[in-house]
């Protein structure tokens, strides 16, 4: 029996002012039906995110993969940009999300350590059989006491003999949180948390980018995204150059400081110090003639 695919859609909202953090709750292992497969769906968009502020979202919903009726990953963006070799750039948001959607998700597979959102999307352009799979892990560290999920890996496959594969870095969260950024990318100018996989030649003509990403595996609780832990880094190179000018400016100043201070022992040295001028001879033999 195949897995049902349900296309539930909710109204379209702006995402909702941040709310508490959800409790951590025992993670269960996620149940497959008798086919295997687990069941797909679109879920209702509902931002649960503490720190973020609000942002206006597109009318689409996230997608929703879920196993026997509970979700085991959702996955969002604003925008998806792909860039292969020898080929021109596919903007593919309109292919994934919204009602004109064509994606298939039947091959995305969940277990307890391991999942795998797999985005079928037919033929693109002159490219057949095009597919996005996103790779996550679920590990549990004992120095944080808690499970974290992370995405290992994008694969771009198409053409059926074709494959280009970025590893990820940095892209993890708490298990009963989701992951948030701004740009998910290859490109330099987006800090680079997709890396190629390999340098060769015509590699760095490859890249792919997501715009407002948001992702969630494992620990998902009603079908909705939990408070997001977002990639903005606090020394953004903006603040990094602020304190590093303060930090010279401030140097300067103790500089000036300090040498003022000096000027002025010097001159309370000079007001307590006595001269003395020594005699010369004719100075003593014309003070001996006098007498």
């Amino acid at each position: 029996m195949s897995a049902a695919v349900s296309n539930e859609r909710a109204v379209a909202g702006g995402a909702r002012d941040g709310m508490a953090s959800r409790k951590a709750t025992p993670r269960r292992c996620p149940r497959f039906d008798e086919s295997g497969e687990p069941q797909v769906s679109h879920g209702p968009l509902r931002s649960r995110r503490g720190a973020l502020p609000s942002r206006t979202r597109a009318s689409y919903t996230p997608l929703n993969v879920t196993v026997n009726g509970k979700s085991c990953i959702l996955f969002w963006a604003k925008k998806l940009e792909i860039k292969l070799k020898d080929h021109t750039q596919l903007d593919l948001t309109g292919r994934i999300f919204g009602p004109n959607a064509k994606v298939n998700l039947k091959s995305s597979t969940c277990s307890e350590h391991k999942a795998m959102l797999v985005l079928k999307l037919g033929d693109v352009e002159d490219l057949k059989d095009f597919v996005i799979r996103l790779l996550m892990s679920n590990t549990y560290y004992e120095s944080a006491g808690q499970n974290w999920f992370s995405l290992d890996s994008v694969h771009i496959l198409y053409n059926k003999t074709s494959e280009v594969r970025f590893n990820a870095t940095e892209i993890y969260a708490p298990a009963t949180s989701s992951y948030h950024c701004q740009h998910v990318s290859s490109l330099q100018k987006y800090d680079t948390l997709l890396v190629p996989s390999t340098q060769a030649d015509g590699a760095t003509l490859q890249h792919v980018t997501f715009t407002d990403f948001q992702i969630q595996a494992f620990s998902i609780q009603d079908g909705q995204f939990a408070s997001a832990t977002d990639c903005a880094s606090f020394f953004t190179p903006a603040i990094l150059m602020g304190l590093i000018m303060s930090l010279i400016l401030l140097l300067v100043l103790a500089y000036a400081l300090h040498m003022v201070v000096h000027l002025k022992s010097i001159e309370r040295y000079d007001e307590h110090k006595t001269v003395y001028f020594p005699k010369t001879q004719s100075s003593d033999s014309g003070e001996k003639s006098s007498l």
